[in-house]
């Protein structure tokens, strides 16, 4: 079906039609309904050229991808949010599009996506303590939102992010109330904004309770389920290795497990572990009962949330930043327990 047979069957101007479907204000929201809902019945979808030229819009939505972190197009992480923006784009009409770019390249693939109108908005992911894209995109006027927060960004903008101070020190206060002293922290790459505000929580959390952090126990790389192992290994071959592992991914937990087990240990009884869920189509963390006790938060809903941020940003690029905190649910599972007779 096109244009003018739906607006046919509606007895309304194609004009009228093509502004209901693509937004205009000046519709009113009766007409707009029953517009969409004649599109819907006559699977009737708007030619995305002509809404383009229409609109003045690409109807594109950017993710700039640089070198040094393109592997995490195979990230379960990235895929799961990238799943749940592209729900919210394509029930809005929108296309995504992923650029590849040498590290520090980045401010000349945001000026071009500018210039030569590719993209309507970006998301930004993986914000660094000190972000330069926040800096550049505001400097653009391109239309963007955060997945983090950049602590040393000066600029005020729009973010979505989890508690992860919160949620790894209450992680940490609950070994401490199982009796664990000797807690390890297996965390992300420390200029990671989120992997800075874990380790705070963490450490806050110690403090608290009159215990002091121990720097053998504290391990910062890339989140591999390989680096999980090697680093548990590691500690658990220290002369007073430790009873309890914080994980700051699920796959680097994976690697912590089978250290674990490959050191004749169990999991829960002899070294307790907690770990980040982000809640991952493709690598639950258990069914009935979870494997891992958990700080859980779903990187899809947070996918949508900021793509439905973007969209109105791009809507309405004058309003005030929006900032939304998500908290995270401890999740009780098999993988931790009291600490040790004589810990």
């Amino acid at each position: 079906m096109n244009l003018k047979e739906l607006s046919e069957i509606l007895g309304l101007s194609q004009t009228t039609v093509s502004r209901a479907l693509n937004g205009y204000p000046e519709v009113n929201a009766e007409t707009r309904e029953r517009v969409e809902a004649a599109a819907r019945k006559h699977n009737y979808s708007p030619n995305r050229r002509a809404t383009s030229l229409a609109t003045g819009r690409s109807m594109t939505i950017g993710h700039v991808i640089p070198a040094s972190t393109q592997h995490e197009m195979v990230n379960p992480i990235f895929g799961d949010f990238v799943a749940g923006a592209a729900g919210v784009y394509g029930e809005e009409g929108y296309d995504m599009l992923f650029s590849h770019v040498t590290d520090g390249d980045e401010e000349r693939a945001y000026t071009d996506l500018k210039r030569k109108g590719t993209v309507d908005g970006v998301i930004v992911q993986g914000p660094k303590v000190n972000d330069a894209r926040i800096e550049v995109l505001t400097r653009l006027g391109l239309p963007f939102v955060v997945h983090g927060r950049s602590s040393g960004a000066g600029q005020d903008y729009s973010w979505v992010d989890v508690n992860n101070r919160r949620s790894f020190k209450r992680a940490t206060e609950f070994l401490l109330d199982l009796g664990h002293r000797r807690i390890a922290l297996i965390n992300g790459l420390e200029d990671m904004d989120f992997a800075q505000r874990r380790r705070a929580g963490y450490l806050e959390a110690l403090a608290e309770r009159g215990v002091t952090p121990d720097p053998a126990l504290m391990r910062s790389a890339e989140m591999t389920e390989v680096y999980g192992h090697h680093e548990t290994r590691d500690m658990l071959a220290l002369s007073d290795p430790p009873t309890a592992i914080l994980a700051a991914s699920m796959i680097s937990a994976i690697g912590v497990r089978r250290a674990i087990e490959e050191a004749g240990l169990t999991i829960g009884k002899d070294v307790s572990v907690i770990t980040h869920d982000d809640e991952l189509s493709y690598l639950r963390n258990g069914q009935d009962v979870p494997i891992f006790t958990a700080t859980r938060s779903s990187v899809h809903q947070a996918g949508r949330v900021l793509a439905e941020m973007l969209l109105r940003r791009i809507e309405e690029p004058s309003v005030v930043p929006e900032q939304i905190l998500l908290e995270a649910e401890l999740v009780v599972g098999r993988s931790t327990g009291p600490a040790p007779t004589g810990d």
